[in-house]
């Protein structure tokens, strides 16, 4: 009984806390960008400390057993930068404020994921600083995160950044200002705290560089040769105050080549991603593409860097085909036919509004096809016992 009553009043204290800051932040506004801000990001990790610990306890424990067999991997870099296991992990878009999505998909899956990723934009909102909070609850619970860090020049205030061009031309060369030092304040202060965050990250940073569709950082506002200047001054202004935790993935686009012109180059980089998603017939432009089609043609361009790949995300939505014959012909016999991939990281987003006018789904949790064949290809992979995955 004690224990429920302690457990309830653990958490009226959060909500209150949790009032409290948003209160505060209310009051202050803009003006919280130096101690007052550092204030509430603490009582924010706190309140993330109590939810970790009483709406994931069970399964936090739980996670660090089954994950034991990768603590040696956890507190050493070397083992990270060649691997000898196939490290699965996830995207869920449901984990803003708790990582129980994830722990649902491992249940469906009878697995753990030592990975577990999350997006973070560049800019002066409060959640665009080095995410600790959300670092610190991934490592609590026995992985290590893949941070994919996007340079949206456009979200950064002026007041708080003097000396930035007006917003509606800061896309244009962004990536030559950002190797210029523009956005050093910015930068040299995630590499500081990444720093004092103290355990392994893995960080991928403007990822697609050579897609002139998609993203501002992309070709159509840069050159390659920018890219890379870019590229290496942020890798230079973290290895300045010692980050040596930080894992880097570089991440082109696997349609768009030009990968040579890209690449910054072996000291620069030490893994390389790939997304690799379906997305059928769901648009105009797309159509239904077998995973062979979409990476296999490409994966010797990039085995050739000899750096571990990485599919940064890895998954098909449901339009226009058999989406469980798609996870199948990807997954069976997969670290035979690419020796080179050593991380899968699925993409479950359940609402994803980034490509197209209208929300995809890319969830499988709840299908029980896709599910079977994701346990029964994976658990055939060899060096792969120490991960369980039931059939």
């Amino acid at each position: 009984m004690k224990k429920y009553i302690y457990r309830i009043v653990i958490i009226v204290a959060a909500l209150v806390l949790g009032v409290l800051m948003v209160a505060g932040l209310t009051f202050i506004g803009k003006e919280s960008s130096g101690p007052a801000e550092d204030l509430f990001s603490k009582i924010s990790s706190g309140i993330s400390l109590i939810e970790n610990k009483f709406i994931l306890g069970k399964r936090e424990k739980s996670r660090l057993i089954e994950l034991k067999w990768f603590d040696k991997y956890r507190s050493d870099k070397s083992k990270l930068l060649l691997p000898d296991k196939i490290l699965l992990g996830a995207y869920d878009d449901k984990t803003s404020e708790t990582f129980q999505p994830i722990a649902e998909l491992e249940d469906s899956l009878k697995t753990v994921f030592p990975l577990i990723h999350i997006y973070t934009a560049w800019g002066s909102n409060r959640n665009q600083r080095f995410p600790a909070t959300e670092l610190n609850s991934i490592h609590n619970i026995g992985s290590i995160p893949i941070v994919t860090w996007e340079p949206w020049l456009t979200d950064f205030d002026k007041e708080a950044m003097p000396g930035l061009p007006n917003p509606e031309v800061r896309d244009k060369d962004g990536l030559k200002a950002i190797a210029r030092g523009v956005y050093d304040i910015y930068i040299d202060r995630w590499a500081t705290e990444a720093k004092l965050y103290n355990k392994l990250i893995f960080l991928r940073f403007a990822h697609e560089m050579n897609d002139p569709y998609r993203y501002p950082w992309g070709p159509q506002n840069n050159v390659p040769e920018d890219f890379i200047a870019a590229w290496k001054h942020v890798v230079e202004r973290f290895r300045a105050v010692g980050a040596d935790n930080v894992i880097w993935i570089w991440s082109p686009h696997p349609a768009y080549k030009m990968f040579d012109e890209y690449y910054p180059g072996e000291d620069y980089v030490d893994w390389i991603g790939v997304g690799t998603l379906n997305y059928g017939t769901v648009a105009p432009w797309s159509q239904w593409w077998t995973f062979d089609e979409i990476f296999a043609k490409h994966y010797e361009l990039l085995a050739k860097y000899n750096k571990p790949i990485i599919i940064s995300e890895f998954g098909s939505l449901a339009v226009g085909g058999d989406r469980a014959e798609w996870f199948n012909e990807a997954l069976i016999d997969f670290p035979k036919r690419y020796p080179g991939v050593k991380s899968l990281v699925f993409f479950h987003c359940s609402s994803d509004a980034t490509t197209t006018y209208q929300t995809l789904n890319w969830y499988f949790k709840d299908d029980p096809e896709i599910l079977k064949v994701v346990k029964r290809t994976t658990s055939a992979w060899p060096n792969y016992s120490d991960i369980k995955i039931a059939q």
